[in-house]
């Protein structure tokens, strides 16, 4: 494992129906700038989103936002909406961003959101499968929201639809405020391959 700098998170630009989830990604955010890393995501301002860039900012953590430049009235207002980030890239496809994303990040995490978030942590772990990367990948459980989509990962493994399992273990983390410390001791040399059972699991 590479030395971790900068997280990458994945989530919603909606709220979501309960509070936790904006809460979360508060807390996440703070995390990641309490610990000295670079926060990086999607660029939109509201949503889980914009509560785990506000809750890094509040740190004073540096946050890079990656957003197309057609989402950004959608999900940001308008450009200057992102003067309050430390770094943001304008690409033109959502192919692009996502390359953007995983080139600037040491690790991933997904949050509760929708299809899009789906799919971006699918393609982190498709990569990993292929052994393009060995970032460490977090699902951030919060009050179970991915407990349907780890049964049908678990699903596929047991049909025999997941080649190179060793390679596809994400942890799972049900705690916010433990997600940083779970990516900090799974990219460490010497971390045991299980890691600590009170804070994650391993698929």
């Amino acid at each position: 494992m590479s030395t971790i700098r900068s997280i990458c998170v994945y989530c919603g630009s909606s709220p979501g129906n309960s509070p936790i989830y904006l809460e979360a990604g508060r807390t996440l955010g703070r995390a990641i700038a309490d610990a000295g890393l670079t926060l990086v995501y999607g660029g939109g301002l509201k949503g889980i989103m914009g509560a785990v860039a506000n809750g890094a900012i509040e740190r004073g953590g540096h946050v890079t936002g990656i957003i197309p430049r057609f989402l950004i009235r959608k999900e940001a207002g308008d450009e200057a909406g992102l003067d309050h980030l430390d770094e943001v890239i304008l690409t033109e496809d959502m192919h692009e961003r996502k390359h953007a994303m995983f080139e600037r990040s040491d690790s991933f995490v997904a949050l509760p959101g929708g299809i899009g978030t789906v799919e971006e942590i699918v393609e982190i772990m498709t990569w990993a499968q292929l052994g393009r990367h060995q970032k460490p990948m977090v699902f951030g459980n919060v009050a179970g929201f991915w407990n349907p989509m780890l049964a049908l990962i678990d699903h596929m493994k047991a049909e025999g639809f997941i080649h190179s399992q060793h390679m596809v273990r994400p942890l799972v983390v049900t705690e916010p405020g433990r997600i940083v410390p779970a990516i900090l001791d799974a990219a460490a040399p010497s971390a045991d391959a299980e890691g600590d059972p009170e804070i994650i699991e391993r698929m």
